[in-house]
């Protein structure tokens, strides 16, 4: 009988969790759900032979090492500086990890003893850090192997809202985390580009955007994401001119984002003195200039923008202008901003989140350049069955499916790039019906 200890029962676990009580029974399996929030880990449990439902707060040692002793592989779907705790904990007691985040420096720097306990700590195995990174490095080995020389790689990926349930001017709904969509692009962007390095800091990232023309899609727009320049050794492209990855949104989301950025709404390191009493109208009053005319020509002049513009539209159907009030005790503007954006971009029970993913590399092969366009377009069921629960889970679970059934795969502190992993779970991922289109152009 094996063990295996969830911890974090949030939005992206449901799929990863129906996966594996599916397979729990024949493969002698035993799952502990733990959630600081007991309804939800029992509701994800849902009652199973094989499931059982725990409280945990994840800053309780003692509890957390608990249970990940009486484990023999630990899921952590906690906030990304919490893993750290987790690596700690697995190291101490011998145990495999997973998770679906990006890799920080401190896991990273546990390679070695990692290795030296003969465990695997497999990182970005969900979807945005996972599918890309699996996806990416099969085209890549497979233009390699054909003699195929790579000159510009891109790879954008985007959680949305299907278009029949895009009924709102920023053509976006929650279907994750919400604090991470509060918080993304904060830091400097870095990618290269036709040889030249390019750093993007976070107050420009949103006006420095591309557009993106995605096959059955239409036009879309990204901006940059994270630093790209770590890719380039893992992904084996120490000579490409171009490399850059990137964030899909719905075209003009990212202009009125910046008006956000500009008048702080997504600063999260100071709190809002009174804010209970204050209303959203007087919190921009607080954020602008001041002068003439009202509240919507102050945050026009910050934001650098006609009051008749489109993005001040939207920052206007968020109620950002109006007389309500803010309604919580203590907050950074980002816990106003998170607070207003999950009552606006709530996904509605029988609506849909879509998933799109699109790599796109130039390549040289026998003096001919060639052009390959890759695309994943994948839509949930209902805002439980999202495609980014999906997406995020389902490779979390085949991977865990394949580790514990003795089938090799590489020691320390790893992510999905190597043949042995990235096969047989983009295999299998095919099986649920996720797959990606390609076209190849000659020029």
């Amino acid at each position: 009988m094996k063990h295996i200890l969830i911890i974090g029962a949030g939005r992206s676990t449901t799929a990863l969790i129906q996966y594996l009580l599916s397979h729990a029974a024949s493969q002698q399996w035993k799952l502990t759900i733990a959630d600081a929030d007991f309804s939800l880990a029992q509701s994800k449990a849902g009652g199973h032979s094989s499931a059982t439902a725990v409280e945990l707060n994840a800053m309780n040692a003692e509890l957390r090492q608990g249970l990940v002793k009486q484990s023999d592989l630990v899921v952590s779907m906690l906030p990304p500086k919490l893993h750290i705790e987790v690596a700690k904990d697995c190291l101490l007691y011998k145990k495999q990890l997973v998770n679906a985040s990006y890799t920080s420096a401190a896991v990273q720097s546990m390679d070695h003893e990692v290795k030296a306990a003969g465990l695997t700590f497999m990182c970005e195995i969900g979807l945005d850090p996972g599918i890309d990174h699996m996806s990416a490095m099969l085209l890549l080995d497979e233009i390699r192997e054909k003699g195929g020389e790579v000159t510009a790689f891109r790879s954008y990926t985007g959680g949305l809202v299907a278009p029949e349930h895009d009924d709102n001017p920023w053509h976006y709904k929650f279907s994750w985390a919400p604090r991470n969509v509060v918080l993304a692009g904060q830091g400097t962007a870095q990618y290269i580009e036709n040889g030249q390095l390019r750093f993007i800091p976070y107050h420009r990232v949103f006006e420095q955007i591309r557009p993106i023309e995605v096959p059955g899609a239409g036009a879309w727009e990204a901006y940059a994401n994270r630093n790209s320049l770590a890719y380039i050794p893992i992904y084996g492209l120490q000579d490409v001119p171009t490399l850059i990855r990137g964030t899909i949104r719905g075209t003009g989301f990212c202009s009125a984002w910046n008006c956000l950025i500009k008048l702080g709404m997504t600063d999260d390191l100071f709190l809002i003195p009174n804010a209970a009493e204050m209303t959203y109208k007087q919190l921009m009053k607080c954020l602008t200039f001041g002068g003439k005319g009202g509240v919507r020509d102050q945050v026009a002049r910050v934001c650098g923008l006609p009051a008749t513009s489109v993005e001040l539209d939207k920052l206007e159907w968020l109620g950002l202008f109006s007389d309500e009030k803010i309604g919580i005790k203590t907050g950074s503007p980002a816990d106003v901003l998170e607070k207003l954006l999950l009552d606006k971009w709530k996904l509605g029970d029988n609506e849909k989140d879509m998933i799109i993913m699109q790599h796109e590399i130039e390549y040289m092969q026998r003096e001919q350049r060639k052009f390959v366009t890759s695309t994943l377009i994948q839509e949930g069921s209902n805002s439980t069955d999202t495609a980014m629960s999906r997406l995020v889970g389902l490779p979390m679970g085949i991977f865990i499916r394949h580790l514990l059934s003795g089938h090799p795969v590489p020691k320390g502190v790893v992510i999905p790039i190597q043949a042995e992993v990235y096969k047989p779970v983009l295999k299998e991922l095919s099986e649920y019906g996720v797959s990606f289109k390609e076209y190849v152009m000659n020029y």
